[in-house]
């Protein structure tokens, strides 16, 4: 992966996202292309747009500064920036950051009808300027800012591309110049790095994106230079193929005790399920044991007050990364304090159980009747030995969390080695996506009888769909 070659196999891929935040690197790729060098092109070009947007050489079409960007994107170019900007939310500026990737147009209006679209910026995050949600939604917010402000010349300065596609780039009305590319060695759940990562730099300045680049940049030197005995990533990696496939644990939950760091397991979700979600080995062959398991989360403590009951007593097991920065950047009160209790009381609680013995001497010790210790008993125990990780940091900085992600991002490249899969390639997404281009063209004409060429099931479905529209 570090030296560039093809291990995206079946989409014929260099795998470089290790690249986007090392600039000094020197290696080349095949066809004589610099990988670090192109990278620092980007990221000067990045720094010098940030940089007008928040002193406010960048205006909008009426001579006034931006108040407000949109980052209109889907999957890795959504889920990552999205994450990050609310992980660091304490180094946040002034300026507002919006995210809109639902093609429900819901998500798309209620972000709109609070703003003001002469001091509205709009980041347009597609590699090929087609993905079929995105655009949807870039052309509906480039109708909504011709209809407030009747400036058509205006969409060169209001949006700006994350992209690789000039002439659809250009198309659309943005200028070259708007336009941030990134390569097809980056993949779009590892793309946070790239300039898909703006909307991140806008949020909290160039100087902590950069130090979020330096952090997975460090790990990314401690996953190929530290012995395996003392190697996070590779310990969270075996960690998880034991719990996986020889205690045969099917999901993941991912506890983290930030507030910031609420959208993390939605995050890592995407990067661990559609990178090893997979059922086919490198031979094209039926995988004969288990891969990626199921992943999820909430933080904590919210966490404790929903579904912590069926991780200590329910019959399915759950293994659980617990996530913890050992200072808040809110220091109210206790609070911090209460929040580090509960997290290592529950990791405590998943390790050590609680045997009927326990139970009983409790019970006895605060002056239950034995009738009532009998009937209540068998409810407390926990049967203990439920695995989980704990990871600690001093405190949440864009460095550390850079260094987070990319221990989750290497761990996952162990596991799909281990497992004998392609890691970086989705093949599952792509047959919905075909599908529903050929039912769009039914919904577009009401009146068109859907059976022709389709199975029972959806025709009735597109039928019902159809009824309600005359109604």
């Amino acid at each position: 992966m570090f030296n560039g070659a093809m291990i995206n196999e079946t989409e014929g891929r260099a795998v470089l996202h290790t690249a986007l935040r090392d600039p000094s690197a020197s290696l080349r790729l095949a066809d004589g292309s610099v990988p670090g060098a192109l990278v620092k092109e980007v990221l000067l070009r990045m720094e010098g747009f940030v940089n007008g947007v928040l002193d406010g050489t960048w205006r909008g079409c009426t001579g006034l500064p931006f108040t407000d960007v949109v980052n209109i994107g889907i999957g890795g170019s959504d889920l990552g920036p999205l994450m990050v900007c609310e992980a660091l939310s304490p180094y946040r500026n002034s300026l507002g950051i919006h995210f809109v990737s639902n093609v429900d147009g819901a998500h798309l209006q209620r972000t709109l009808q609070k703003l003001n679209p002469e001091t509205t910026l709009f980041l347009v995050a597609s590699k090929t300027f087609t993905t079929q949600e995105t655009m949807a939604n870039a052309v509906s917010a480039r109708a909504w800012f011709w209809e407030q402000t009747g400036r058509q010349d205006g969409v060169d300065l209001h949006f700006a591309a994350l992209s690789t596609n000039t002439q659809a780039v250009k198309a659309f009305g943005i200028s070259p110049d708007r336009m941030f590319p990134f390569w097809d060695w980056v993949g779009g759940r590892y793309s946070v790095w790239s300039a898909i990562g703006l909307s991140v730099a806008l949020a909290v300045g160039f100087e902590h994106f950069r130090a979020l680049l330096a952090g997975a940049h460090a790990m990314d030197r401690h996953f190929r230079l530290t012995p395996w005995e003392q190697n996070l990533p590779m310990t969270l990696a075996l960690l998880g193929l034991w719990n996986r496939n020889f205690l045969d644990i099917q999901s993941l939950a991912v506890l983290p005790y930030d507030q910031c760091l609420g959208r993390f397991p939605a995050y890592l979700q995407q990067a661990d399920m559609e990178s090893n979600g997979k059922s086919v080995d490198r031979q094209g062959l039926p995988l004969t044991y288990q891969s990626g398991p199921v992943l999820w989360g909430e933080p904590g403590t919210n966490g404790q007050h929903a579904f912590y009951q069926l991780i200590h007593q329910g019959t399915s097991k759950v293994a659980c990364d617990f996530i913890l920065p050992a200072r808040s950047h809110y220091p109210v009160g206790p609070h911090h304090r209460y929040l580090t209790a509960n997290a290592i009381a529950q990791a405590q609680a998943l390790m050590q159980g609680r045997d009927l013995e326990q139970v009983v001497a409790a019970a006895s010790a605060a002056g239950r009747s034995e009738n009532e210790i009998q009937r209540l008993s068998p409810y407390q125990v926990f049967e203990g030995n439920r695995p989980s990780n704990f990871l600690m940091c001093p405190k949440l900085t864009p460095h550390a969390l850079g260094s987070l992600i990319a221990a989750y991002e290497h761990k996952i490249l162990v596991q799909g080695l281990v497992w004998n899969i392609y890691s970086f390639d989705q093949w599952g997404v792509e047959l919905g996506k075909v599908l529903a281009s050929k039912l769009l063209p039914l919904l577009e004409e009401v009146q068109q009888d859907p059976v022709q060429g389709l199975d029972s099931s959806s025709a009735a479905l597109i039928r019902r769909w159809q009824a309600w529209q005359e109604d």
